[in-house]
């Protein structure tokens, strides 16, 4: 009877343990509570001179559903990143809410967003919802990182082929940033460590030559950290104001 007793203890600590690291692992998946204001001079759109280091695109970039953030821009590295943010008063939000990518650093009213116009009406189930949420202003929220599109660079207009490189990168995903970027040459494998200039922007005064390839390190809170080498390149006569699909999605 005792063993019996004891081996229940086991299979019951052993499916607690099971239940704990399934939670965990899908934690990437869990949402924050916080609140949300918008823009309230920039048009549907977002601004074009935010701090992200985006220029004109930063207004236009995911079609205009765009937004700043507060504590999560951290020094530039939050840029670019995709998540999605839903309100939650349920008489006006939908349940999915709008996916957003980071361009610019801001905060109102104990805000962790300030949404473009356009992806603060978004949220809303209805027209005539989203006109109740723009008479409201901040409102209730809760976000999570979001996979939407693959990672894009793209290239400064200021660059010059080929003396000096820089680029930003658009559609941040997953739970780990970006926090280095090296440029390689496809055929000899030379890589150079590039300089995070501010916000998004990634700079070199002496590019390598040829056919480009990025490798990215992806940093986490844990202290993980991993390379990841997109699927397709950079051509050799890459042209300032370019914009190249890296092919890849971040999940992890």
């Amino acid at each position: 009877m005792a063993l019996s007793i004891q081996s229940l203890l086991i299979l019951f600590t052993t499916l607690l343990l099971k239940e704990t690291l399934v939670v965990a692992e899908t934690c990437s998946n869990c949402f924050t509570h916080s609140r949300a204001a918008y823009y309230p001079n920039s048009g549907e759109q977002g601004t074009d001179v935010g701090a992200c280091g985006f220029g004109s695109f930063g207004a236009t970039i995911n079609g205009g559903d765009v937004s700043a953030v507060s504590d999560l821009y951290r020094n530039g590295v939050g840029c670019g990143a995709c998540y999605q943010v839903r309100c939650t008063n349920s008489n006006y939000c939908s349940d999915k809410g709008v996916t957003v990518v980071i361009t610019d650093q801001g905060s109102s009213h104990d805000t962790d967003f300030i949404l473009s116009q356009r992806a603060f009406g978004s949220m809303a189930q209805t027209k005539d919802a989203a006109a109740s949420l723009f008479a409201l202003g901040v409102v209730d929220i809760e976000y999570r990182r979001y996979p939407n599109k693959n990672i894009t660079i793209k290239i400064d207009e200021n660059s010059n082929y080929p003396h000096y490189f820089a680029f930003v990168l658009w559609y941040q995903q997953g739970d780990k940033d970006i926090t280095a970027v090296q440029l390689c040459e496809t055929q000899n494998f030379v890589c150079k460590l590039l300089d995070r200039s501010h916000g998004a922007v990634w700079t070199t005064n002496s590019p390598p030559s040829g056919p480009l390839s990025l490798r990215m390190l992806l940093s986490g809170e844990d202290g993980d950290e991993s390379w990841i080498i997109p699927v397709n390149n950079i051509p050799e006569n890459w042209k300032g104001g370019e914009t190249y699909d890296t092919g890849v999605q971040i999940n992890v």
